[in-house]
């Protein structure tokens, strides 16, 4: 077990001896990873209110919530000078002209990333934090941190000027912080994923949890009733984790149903 699973597991174990004894005959429930939903129908970019749990205070709610993990995306400022944690490809949803993200600098220039704000949606007003704010955010709150390196920084860690030290800002966060919280990490760019696997390859998952949501989401959200199907379904193949949009509702659905906490965690093991 690496420093990283072995944080999970005692964060867990600290859980159970705190809490009342969960029914014994139940199955164990999977980690749940909140996840923020975007819009897939016409006009998606215009109607995203900007629910990605990659700004501090969407943490704090899935905290809340009852996640045990959180998703959130990375992406690369100009030159690769920063990881941030954004969504979205370009700065649509900020404050500020639209650019793309590894197009803009963090802190310098008109239009710096560091100064725009979350425009729209129930976060509008935060700031888009860097790699490390976020994951030390995370930790604070006790949560598992799952990273997507989004396919729009391929470019960039490709650059031979510039790839060098745009690695770095992605791996080194990880790597300090590696023995103080579990962290994962995926990509849905096979040639990041590859590169990944060669320089975190402790922490690479694939996905890490299996997507239990079965309803497009939109906005507004979808009834979460409409997913139930979908959650029995993927609750029966006992997965070690998940991933919902529907966090509080996913919660509230899983009780009952299993007990929270299980001797082995989703961090320890490939996704179901």
């Amino acid at each position: 077990m690496t420093g990283a699973c072995a944080g999970v597991a005692l964060t867990l174990a600290v859980a159970v001896l705190a809490a009342p004894a969960p029914p014994t005959d139940l199955p164990p429930c999977p980690l749940v990873f909140g996840h923020g939903g975007y819009p897939k129908s016409a006009g998606a970019k215009a109607k995203d209110a900007i629910r990605q749990p990659n700004v501090l205070r969407a943490v704090d709610d899935q905290w809340s919530w009852g996640a045990d993990g959180v998703e959130a995306d990375v992406q690369l400022t100009r030159r690769g000078a920063k990881a941030v944690m954004w969504h979205n490809r370009t700065t649509n949803g900020l404050t500020g002209p639209r650019q793309e993200i590894r197009e803009t600098w963090w802190a310098d220039g008109p239009g710096d990333l560091r100064d725009r704000r979350v425009a729209r949606g129930p976060y509008a007003g935060e700031p888009v934090p860097t790699l490390r704010e976020w994951l030390d955010h995370v930790r604070a709150r006790g949560l598992v941190a799952l990273l997507e390196i989004k396919k729009s920084a391929a470019p960039v860690l490709a650059d031979p000027a510039y790839g060098p030290s745009a690695w770095r800002e992605i791996v080194d966060p990880v790597v300090e912080r590696q023995h103080a919280q579990p962290i994962l990490v995926y990509s849905r760019d096979q040639w990041i994923k590859a590169k990944l696997a060669d320089r975190l390859p402790g922490h690479l998952r694939g996905s890490a949890a299996k997507w239990t949501d079965g309803v497009a989401w939109d906005e507004p959200p979808p009834p979460w009733q409409l997913n139930a199907p979908r959650w029995q379904a993927v609750f029966d193949e006992a997965p070690t984790s998940v991933m919902t949009s529907h966090t509080p509702d996913y919660r509230a659905w899983l009780d009952g149903r299993c007990r929270r906490y299980s001797a082995s965690s989703a961090v320890d093991a490939p996704a179901a």
